[in-house]
């Protein structure tokens, strides 16, 4: 036998344990935490409280968080992939509302003289309804440019025809 051979393959699933449901959920190897989450959420209905994100979690060792594009992975012996939960008093997670679920990214990178991720989307929002109407209006200004090209082209077309037609010159 070869050592190859010798060496267990890792299972082609992973296993996600919600406390919520109390049951292990499978997933495929590489499946995405997002998906993976939005499954678990839906599986659970709407009188549960819902997982927010999905960790790695083992005994005297510091958990570790999936982020949502990140890829389901088994860690090996020992560990466990848990679902956090969003009315949990644990450490870590807070209970902002839906505003903070849907962009954590946004409050975990704020500091202390940064906007509140409130005024940070509406600003955003504002932004790019101004470059909305200004692509818009841009339009407008080329469509009636290339009309009146075209416009005085048809116009002229009668005497550059005849301009050309003429054996004289």
């Amino acid at each position: 036998m070869s050592m190859a051979e010798d060496t267990p393959s890792p299972p082609p699933f992973v296993e996600v344990f919600c406390e919520i449901s109390g049951k292990d959920y499978r997933f495929t190897a590489g499946t995405k935490a997002e998906f993976a989450v939005s499954v678990i959420n839906r599986k659970l209905g709407s009188s549960k409280p819902k997982a927010l994100y999905i960790e790695a979690s083992k005994d005297g060792e510091e958990p570790i968080s999936f982020g949502d594009g990140a890829s389901l992975v088994s860690y090996g012996h020992g560990w466990r992939l848990v679902t956090v939960i969003a009315d949990s008093d644990s450490p870590g997670t807070e209970k902002e509302g839906p505003f903070q679920t849907q962009f954590p990214y946004v409050l975990s990178t704020g500091s202390k003289d940064s906007k509140p991720a409130k005024a940070m989307k509406a600003e955003f929002e504002g932004d790019q309804s101004l470059k909305y109407i200004g692509r818009i209006m841009f339009a407008f200004v080329l469509m009636f440019i290339l009309g009146g090209l075209f416009t005085v082209a048809l116009e002229n077309l009668p005497r550059l025809i005849l301009l050309f037609n003429n054996p004289s010159m």
